[in-house]
């Protein structure tokens, strides 16, 4: 079954990203700021590099923290589907632009009964939805279920810095709350267009989509605001230039600086509305979390997080319900 009912709603069917990277020939720095200056460094360092051979042992390192996750997520009798790999004809693809297959959030998205495979804005990123197919084959066409792709962007000009209208649509600024839906922009994923796409998309179903303006130094909205359980959130409000969205003003709160945000605190992965998955780089707010009764668990996702996605940008639930 497909459905996705909100983010903290019982897990019972995810998608577990899988962990290979190529760095770009050409580097762009302006698409860079979301990441750690240690992360930036290494892009510069290793144009056109595929990350298993500039570094080897972090690989190995980067599976493991997610085969832990895998762990903990089996633990709590979530069923885990893996993407499969890149082929050497969509590495080739890639070409100077580089490649990846290492965070399954942002491809596509879950809403309700819709699967949408979203349109990404990083040109590294553009055929990440390529190794997800068998899953949508095996396990989305035989469902009751609706499944779309949302339109192919624009093609930009080589020295557009924006790289076009788009629209550009990613799972990691889509949060899901019933028939709520925030969607945010920052400059360096989804845009508004996107976002009209799908509201236009589900406002027959009745859901309501609301646009969420970001810092310009956020990659998505997951960076900025982790929905926990009803009524429970972390949050940056400096992420916010418009503030918080009026619908969740009444939540607790539990704060996180922008700083933080940067190192994805927000980014942790509800599996119901009792268990929190989340780094022990952020004890301190997974001690705040289980103040409120509910079960942390950690796992060490430092590589990962380099990348700069976490838990949520690690797994995109099929069913949440």
């Amino acid at each position: 079954m497909i459905f996705v009912s909100s983010e903290f709603a019982p897990l019972q069917t995810v998608v577990l990203a899988e962990s290979e990277f190529a760095f770009p020939e050409i580097p762009r720095p302006e698409d860079l700021r979301f990441l750690p200056d240690t992360a930036i460094t290494e892009v510069l360092e290793n144009k056109g590099k595929n990350y298993a051979d500039a570094f080897p042992d972090s690989q190995r390192a980067w599976e493991g923290e997610r085969a832990a996750l895998g762990k903990v997520l089996e633990k709590y009798n979530v069923k885990i589907l893996r993407p499969r790999k890149l082929t050497e004809a969509e590495k080739a693809a890639g070409g100077p632009d580089g490649y990846s297959n290492f965070f399954a959030r942002d491809p596509f998205f879950t809403i309700g009964n819709y699967v949408i495979e979203g349109s990404m804005r990083f040109l590294h990123r553009r055929n990440e939805i390529l190794p997800l197919r068998n899953i949508f084959r095996d396990h989305v066409y035989p469902e009751e279920c609706r499944y779309v792709a949302t339109p192919r962007p624009e093609i930009a000009a080589a020295n557009d810095a924006t790289l076009g209208p788009g629209p550009f649509l990613e799972g990691g600024d889509v949060l899901v709350l019933d028939k709520k839906i925030f969607v945010g922009y920052s400059g360096l994923a989804s845009n508004p267009t996107g976002a009209a796409w799908l509201r236009k998309l589900l406002a027959p179903e009745g859901y309501d989509v609301e646009t969420v303006r970001l810092h310009p130094n956020i990659l998505h909205l997951d960076c900025a605001l982790g929905l926990i359980r009803n009524g429970l959130m972390l949050v940056c409000e400096e992420a916010f230039p418009d503030g918080i969205p009026q619908s969740l003003q009444h939540w607790q709160r539990i704060p996180v600086s922008l700083s933080e945000a940067a190192l994805l605190a927000t980014n942790g992965l509800p599996v119901n509305p009792d268990v929190y998955i989340t780094d022990p780089e952020f004890s301190k707010f997974g001690e705040q979390i289980a103040a409120h009764g509910v079960k942390v668990e950690y796992i060490d996702f430092r590589i990962s997080r380099s990348f700069g996605g976490s838990f949520r940008c690690s797994t995109q639930p099929l069913l949440r319900k």
